[in-house]
């Protein structure tokens, strides 16, 4: 019983890595692009470069699943595609992250999350 939560945040991140790339292609964006982009999101761990609690900072707002939600539906509210994709992008990058385990950081070092310690 004790696995369970992690076990559910992981679920967690299938669904939203999932859902995002079943409404990428839905959408008919191109493959290409969610390809090339899908990474971007782990620049921010440059941020460790200036320490791990800068790291963890500039990590957990690229890693925080509001700004993608917000970009998404913002761009399906304002018929601007271009920011429904980077959204749906986005979000396929932290479901998969979730989904093998990756956090959000606290500022002690990169492998202590919200998640487990990895």
């Amino acid at each position: 019983m004790s696995e369970l939560p992690r076990r559910l945040l992981r679920l967690e991140g299938l669904a939203t890595a999932g859902g995002a790339i079943s409404l990428y292609f839905h959408l008919g964006y191109a493959w290409i692009v969610l390809v090339v982009l899908v990474l971007a999101p782990d620049l921010a761990m440059l941020g460790y470069a200036f320490g791990t609690r800068a790291g963890a900072l500039a990590y957990d707002l690229a890693h925080a699943e509001v700004w993608p939600v917000g970009l998404a539906v913002s761009g399906a509210i304002t018929g601007e595609p271009r920011l429904t994709q980077a959204g749906l992008i986005w979000l396929v990058h932290i479901g998969a992250d979730r989904l093998l385990g990756y956090g959000l950081k606290y500022p002690t070092t990169f492998k202590d999350t919200h998640l487990q310690r990895i």
